[in-house]
This record gives structure tokens, C-alpha cells and sequence, in this order.
């Protein structure tokens, strides 16, 4: 039975987490939570799962660190948002213990340090972000010198058909209606803006040890193939399966063994079995992704569009930049979010907001210190810019 922790329990990932560790008695035990501020749901979490250790925001770093270390897991979910959990995980890492890694800014951020902190203590670092998840499925098994490129899919979110002039005009409640995923509201916007798919070209990098030309997204509406990976010989070897969050983190939380189906095999795809099925098997069109039975089952792949979305852009050219420049990136994004959330800025100012940002703060060493200076800096400064642009949008 694996011992569990969980940082960033009441949030998206978190919640989804405790649904796959409810459905598995019988192979994990939740030791500790860490929540933010909803108290409330953390409460009901406790009751529920019956933790060893129990904090929340008001615990300050200190509550981070007792639940990743002092609850002596045998793996850490990392699923907080930004920066608050870094010391946290590393600490967890340095100690050996394995990480679930949810948290796209730590690995964007701090990803060189967390893997080299890895090897050293012998630590597994496992992506639970179904496109990572999936590239590092297909890789299992696999000679590292044979891969030609690995192919991150995006949805395209809810503003792919959009022209330029709609995107100048999106509101926030547009942004937040995601035609696939059920994601915080970070994590939507990121995706709106296909600044989650920059990232997660980082993230790439960082987890895979692959440079960034050989590095490429496509855009796959249907969000049923999460990833590809192709060979020096040509072949090309893919994971699919439908969009559901549960499965990439289950995947992490049971590596190396895959979770077991849960009751009735039929039960997981709704439909019975057929002369041509046997009872057991599931529905061939069903295990590809397909919502029904009926009608044929469509995939869509489709080049990415840097001009509409120059958070793509940006995000490669972080990666080129190298040093703190993905610090800088991720935390000048995380504060154009939410200045857009908030309403103080057009959708299209984030990319804005974030290139001047990554221009301006590029002075910091690529050390754990300086990656946190780098934060806070970035975060100064575009704070600052949306101040800027605030002003100038008030005198207009």
C-alpha cells in the first residue's frame, strides 16, 4: 500500500486525485493534505481519508514541508499552483522520495534542478500532465539515443476558430468555456491562450532531456491522442485514450503497475457486448476515445497558429534563452492572468504583458535562489506593465 501526499488537495488535480485513491483501498493511504484556502472542502477531505497530517495556507511554507516530508510518504502529489510548494518538493526529492509532478511552474521553473536533484538521490519524477504522461508512457522500455522528436497534442481550447479581432474582444467567461478538459481557472485561461502548450514544451525539455527543436506541437481538437513520439527508424508510437484527467494520475500514483479496472468491465464503457465482442472486451470505438457507439471516430491534427497565439512563440524562445528566462515567463504569465481575470487587462495583452516581462528580467543566476528572485521580479515587473497599460487605456 503506497503512503500519499497531496499538496494542493481541494484544487482540480487534487480532488481528482482523492476520486482515484477512493476507488483503490487497497493500494493507497492518504497520510497528509495540504490545501489552500478552502478549509471547508479540506475539512471534508480529512474526514473522508483520515490523514495522518493536515495543513492549509494559514500553515504558511512550514505546513508545505510537513506533509511532502514529515508524513514520510512514499509519494508526493505536487499540485499547487506557482511557486509556494518549491522548497517542499525539493526537499521531499532530496530525501527520495517520489513526485507526482502537476505543478507546470516547478518544472518550468526549476526543472534542470529538480532532475539533477532526482538522479542524485534516486527519485522518480512522474508527470501526471496527460501530454507529458503520455510521452513518458510511450518511452517506457525505450533507448533514449532513438528518439527523432517528440510531439506534444493541444486542444486548441475554446478560441481556435477565432479570428485576431475576436481575440482582442474575448471575455473571460468565453476563455473559461473549455470545448474538453475540466481545469482551475489558470489553467484554462493558459489553455486559451496555448500558453499551457508553451509550457508544457518546456516542461518537455526539462522531464525528457530533449532540446526544443526537437520538440513539436500539434493542435488535436478531439483531445484523445495526448502524445506521440517518433524514432530514428521512422516508427511512431502514440497513447491515447479519452480526456480524462484521472487516468494520467492514477497512471503516476500506481506507476510502474497500471490500476486495475474498477467493478464490471462493461461498466467502463456503457455498452454491451456484441456477437462480434466478446463479454469483457471493451468497445473497440469507446477504448479510442469515441462518446458513443454510433458514428465513425474522427482525429484532427492541425499546425499551431504563433501568430494568433504568440505565447507558443514566446514560450519557445524562453526555452532558447535558457537560464532563468522560463521563470520569468511562467510568473510574468501567472500575473497577466490574473490581472485578465480580474478585468484589467484584454485577453490579447497577456502575451503582451509577458514578452515585455521576460525582455526586462533575464539578471539572476539559474540557481534555486535566483530562480525565486527571478519570480519575484518577474512578478514586480509585470505588475508594473499592467499598471502601464491600465493608465494609458484610462487617457484613451
Amino acid at each position: 500500500m503506497k503512503r500519499v501526499a497531496i499538496l494542493g488537495s481541494t484544487g482540480s488535480i487534487g480532488t481528482q486525485a482523492l476520486d482515484v485513491i477512493a476507488r483503490y483501498p487497497e493500494r493507497f493511504r492518504v497520510v497528509a493534505l495540504a490545501a489552500g484556502r478552502n478549509v471547508e472542502l479540506l475539512n471534508r477531505q480529512a474526514e473522508a481519508f483520515h490523514p495522518d497530517i493536515v495543513t492549509s495556507a494559514a500553515d504558511g511554507p512550514d505546513g508545505l514541508m510537513r506533509v511532502a516530508v514529515e508524513s514520510e510518504p512514499d509519494i508526493v502529489l505536487a499540485a499547487t499552483d506557482g511557486a509556494v510548494a518549491f522548497d517542499a518538493v525539493f526537499e521531499a526529492v532530496r530525501r527520495g522520495t517520489d513526485v507526482a509532478v502537476a505543478n507546470k511552474e516547478l518544472i518550468v521553473a526549476a526543472g534542470e534542478l529538480l532532475m539533477a536533484t532526482a538522479r542524485e538521490s534516486g527519485a522518480s519524477i512522474l508527470p501526471v500532465d496527460s501530454e507529458h504522461s503520455a510521452i513518458f508512457q510511450c518511452l517506457v522500455g525505450e533507448d533514449p539515443s532513438s528518439i527523432a522528436s517528440i510531439i506534444l497534442t493541444a486542444s486548441g481550447g475554446p478560441f481556435w476558430r477565432f479570428s485576431l479581432h475576436e481575440l482582442e474582444h474575448a471575455t473571460v467567461t468565453q476563455a473559461l468555456a473549455h470545448p474538453t478538459w475540466q481545469m482551475g481557472t489558470k489553467n484554462t485561461i493558459d489553455s486559451a491562450t496555448m500558453m499551457n502548450k508553451g509550457l508544457e514544451v518546456i516542461e518537455a525539455s526539462r522531464l525528457f532531456s530533449t532540446p526544443a527543436e526537437r520538440l513539436q506541437i500539434t493542435v488535436h481538437p478531439q483531445s484523445i491522442a495526448h502524445g506521440f513520439v517518433v524514432f530514428s527508424d521512422g516508427s511512431v508510437k502514440g497513447q491515447l485514450c479519452a480526456p480524462d484527467m484521472r487516468v494520467p494520475i492514477g497512471y503516476a500514483l500506481g506507476y510502474p503497475n497500471r490500476l486495475a479496472p474498477i467493478g464490471d468491465p462493461e461498466s467502463l464503457n456503457g455498452t454491451p457486448p456484441s456477437a462480434a465482442r466478446p463479454p469483457g472486451a471493451p468497445d473497440p470505438l469507446i477504448a479510442l476515445g469515441a462518446k458513443s457507439q454510433n458514428g465513425p471516430l474522427r482525429y484532427d491534427f492541425e499546425r499551431p497558429d504563433t501568430e494568433r497565439f504568440p505565447c507558443v512563440r514566446l514560450a519557445y524562445e524562453a526555452l532558447d534563452r535558457g537560464g532563468v528566462a522560463p521563470a520569468v515567463l511562467s510568473a510574468a504569465n501567472e500575473v497577466a492572468v490574473a490581472a485578465f481575470v480580474e478585468g484589467e487587462i484584454g485577453f490579447t495583452r497577456i502575451a503582451e504583458v509577458v514578452e515585455s516581462t521576460v525582455d526586462a528580467v533575464t539578471q539572476h543566476p539559474a540557481t534555486l535562489d535566483g530562480i525565486r528572485e527571478a519570480d519575484r521580479d518577474a512578478r514586480l515587473r509585470a505588475a508594473r506593465y499592467i499598471e502601464e497599460i491600465k493608465t494609458k487605456c484610462s487617457v484613451s
